[in-house]
């Protein structure tokens, strides 16, 4: 074979190289295909400002009773909040902007069902009753927000959730909204991922008499580190404010300096603290709690 017939031969077999590069090429590449539909996304509220919503804009929601992070809604509350479930691939599945994977997880009802949570809050949708039938609310919409107090549109950013559970001392006991003894649960101020917050009972309004300058303390009752406000639409903003304590910003509520329990160790609806050292020392935080004493 002589060096044209060789030169020719290399010049078919580049050009079938570059013919099979342009029709077989990587499908990343190609613009012509779509983009998948995120599962799960953010969308806003003219009132409520951006919370999660599934695939096609239907708004999920978080109740307070799943201050554990299991589901506490079953029988006719089932009908009226169905579940929601991402699939199986949730991990793969694209998200919207906004959104971290890391966020959620899959749990399992206890009659069987699986179910999406964000933050170790499980997800729902709402399905009130119409004309004897549930009919869950249409794409947008956000009406299940507030109902009975203790269902609410999930959000990323919450500095402030509500929990509605039995307060359980680190003595043992069971304790009321009052901080007497007694079994009944309680609605009652979280952060964002459900660890309980307390106010300290010899605090003034917007000073903190608890936590030493060089923070040796903190560990006992760790301030609550943020200034940011993002609450339920139950609650005030305006009531919300921050303080600075050696350098670092507490939120409080009334005047209230906020703060976590150590021995909660940062377990979900753990309330230890309401019988720490004694009742009523270390309270709950609540709604309707009286503003702190002025200075």
């Amino acid at each position: 074979m002589n060096c044209v017939t060789n030169t020719l031969f290399s010049w078919i077999a580049v050009a079938g190289i570059v013919v099979f590069s342009a029709c077989g090429g990587n499908d990343n590449n190609n613009p012509d295909k779509p983009t998948p539909k995120p599962v799960v996304q953010l969308s806003t509220s003219a009132t409520l400002g951006a919370h999660i919503s599934d695939v096609d804009g239907n708004s999920l929601y978080y109740f307070s009773n799943d201050f554990d992070g299991a589901n506490h809604c079953s029988g006719g509350c089932a009908a009226v909040w169905p579940i929601y479930y991402a699939g199986d691939n949730l991990a793969q599945a694209a998200l919207g902007a906004g959104l971290d994977i890391k966020d959620f997880n899959t749990i399992t009802t206890t009659d069987g069902k699986k179910q999406t949570t964000y933050k170790g809050w499980p997800l729902y949708y709402y399905a009130p009753n119409v004309n004897g039938a549930n009919v869950r609310e249409a794409a947008g919409e956000t009406k299940g927000e507030a109902v009975n107090n203790v269902w609410f549109v999930a959000k990323t950013d919450y500095s402030i959730q509500l929990v509605n559970a039995q307060l359980v001392g680190a003595d043992g006991k069971n304790y009321l909204a009052d901080h007497t003894e007694g079994t009944g649960k309680t609605l009652y101020f979280t952060d964002g991922k459900g660890v309980t917050l307390y106010a300290f009972s010899i605090d003034k309004f917007n000073v903190n008499k608890f936590t030493k300058a060089d923070f040796s303390n903190n560990a006992v009752w760790p301030i609550y580190e943020t200034d940011q406000i993002v609450v339920p639409s139950t609650l005030d903003k305006t009531l919300f404010g921050s303080i600075t304590v050696f350098g670092k910003k507490q939120l409080t509520y009334k005047g209230w300096p906020l703060y976590y329990f150590g021995q909660d160790a940062g377990v979900r609806g753990a309330n230890k603290g309401v019988s720490f050292p004694a009742p009523g020392v270390w309270p709950v935080v609540t709604r309707d709690v009286a503003a702190a004493p002025q200075p």
